[in-house]
């Protein structure tokens, strides 16, 4: 038998991403793989003092990745798969989803213990427009229209000393790099999905490889989680259907319930309204195909709520 293929991976140099990569590079060395890393700096990382969705979106952290995939550099590329762009270039593949950590978004605040608890004048930190509108109808709610919003970027760390030096009240941030990285202990409090819903992918890994390699696909196959996998497909079909932006606020969560997917979404004005339009269901769902069209139904109810594409945008 010929032994198993060398693998290298393109990964980011944030310390999350270096996390995720040697992550799945200890798997597939558990496998018989010899695994190197390739850590590249990608113009999403490059560009802080603009949202992503001004600077186009989060498909700047995969680009560099992709190039280095399409020259040879490296051999596969692990994503964040909330990260992910709905559609990939062509002769690219998304080929694996690994099992979900906790998607779930943080509450992360030396001085208070939830949104009811900031101070006055309070500044709360997010780089989502997803967050955005989620944290402007809880505080609609809560009557605290002297609490604002403000972006903030830059990698997970950056984002903890800017909320260490004073510069926000309270900040929010996915559970699960937070977890990843041993940093749990910082989490203040959970928000469940009925409070934040979450978005498509988060919490889940996902590997790129180029569409041709065959080799690759069946030795990445073995680390793939099929629950995972069918949960994030309907959610990214949601996505996807909507128009698959960044500049689009919306959430989308699958959770199973006994043998059936139930998705729920949500999607906010960036600007105006503060409450947000809501679509859910369920279905049975045993393949990707059948992930796929449970996402695509309830994106169509989405837009029959008033839901739509950012203006400009199909």
């Amino acid at each position: 038998m010929s032994s198993p293929p060398a693998i290298t991976i393109a990964t980011r140099e944030s310390r999350l991403a270096l996390w995720q990569a040697r992550h799945v590079q200890s798997l597939l060395e558990a496998r018989g793989h010899a695994v190197t890393l390739l850590g590249m700096t990608t113009l999403g990382d490059q560009i802080l003092d603009r949202t992503l969705s001004k600077v186009g979106g989060k498909g700047l952290f995969v680009k560099e990745l992709e190039h280095a995939l399409a020259d040879g550099r490296a051999d596969i590329a692990v994503h964040s798969l909330k990260d992910v762009p709905m559609e990939l270039p062509q002769g690219f593949a998304l080929v694996c989803v690994m099992e979900r950590e906790d998607p779930r978004d943080a509450w992360v605040s030396p001085h208070a213990a939830g949104l009811a608890d900031l101070p006055r004048g309070a500044v709360v930190g997010t780089s989502s427009l997803r967050r955005v509108v989620l944290l402007r109808e809880a505080l609609a709610t809560l009557g605290r229209a002297d609490v604002r919003i403000e972006p903030l970027r830059g990698n997970l760390d950056t984002r903890l000393r800017k909320l260490d030096e004073g510069q926000y009240q309270g900040i929010v941030l996915a559970a699960a790099g937070l977890k990843r990285l041993g940093l749990g202990d910082r989490i203040r409090a959970v928000f469940e999905p009925t409070q934040s819903l979450p978005a498509a992918g988060q919490g889940a890994l996902g590997i790129e490889v180029r569409a041709d390699r065959a080799d690759l696909i069946e030795a990445l196959r073995p680390l793939a989680h099929q629950a995972t996998w069918l949960r994030v497909a309907a959610e990214r079909a949601v996505s996807r259907a909507m128009g698959g932006s960044c500049s689009m606020p919306l959430a989308a969560h699958a959770e199973w319930v006994g043998e059936r997917l139930w998705l729920r979404t949500a999607w906010g004005e960036p600007e105006g309204a503060t409450t947000l339009v809501r679509a859910e269901d369920t279905a049975s769902v045993a393949s990707l195909d059948e992930a796929e069209a449970l996402g695509a139904r309830v994106a169509a109810a989405l837009r029959a709520a008033g839901a739509h594409a950012p203006h400009g945008e199909a």
